[in-house]
């Protein structure tokens, strides 16, 4: 399973977004292994996809996503502990919650490979403290 961000979900969603192009073409190679996100992401994506293209566009992620588009798993029981110690960490660039999601969800997973226009925080973040992410969408 891929771990996707938000920007990688808008950029797919939006035809004049930068990254447009990459977004499909990612989608297209990395499908057969299938995507994983959460619900932070999902509520940024809708979000922003509303106010940088219009509500059918997120309808059409909406109903993307509840046709399997990508899996949600739901969150450890320490999701809100763990999310406020990402947080504190990662207050210098700042971290989101939809990032800090990721982070947990990668050491859920035991995965670190992610689609992900944000290349900074990306780069930055470690996932068990110690692993970094692996950007498939922007090397």
């Amino acid at each position: 399973m891929i771990l996707t961000d938000s920007g990688f979900w808008v950029a797919l969603g939006n035809r004049r977004d930068h990254h447009h192009a990459a977004a499909l073409a990612a989608a297209e190679h990395w499908a057969k292994e299938g995507f994983v996100t959460t619900w932070p992401v999902l509520t940024e994506v809708a979000h922003l996809l509303v106010a940088r293209v219009g509500v059918q566009q997120a309808l059409d992620f909406i109903d993307a996503i509840a046709k399997g588009a990508a899996s949600l798993p739901p969150p450890p029981e320490d999701a809100l502990e763990r999310t406020a110690h990402l947080m504190r960490r990662y207050h210098d660039l700042p971290m989101d919650l939809a990032d800090a999601s990721l982070v947990i969800l990668a050491e859920q997973l035991g995965e670190g490979r992610i689609l992900s226009t944000d290349l900074r925080d990306f780069a930055g973040y470690r996932w068990k403290n110690t692993r970094p992410f692996n950007n498939l969408l922007l090397p």
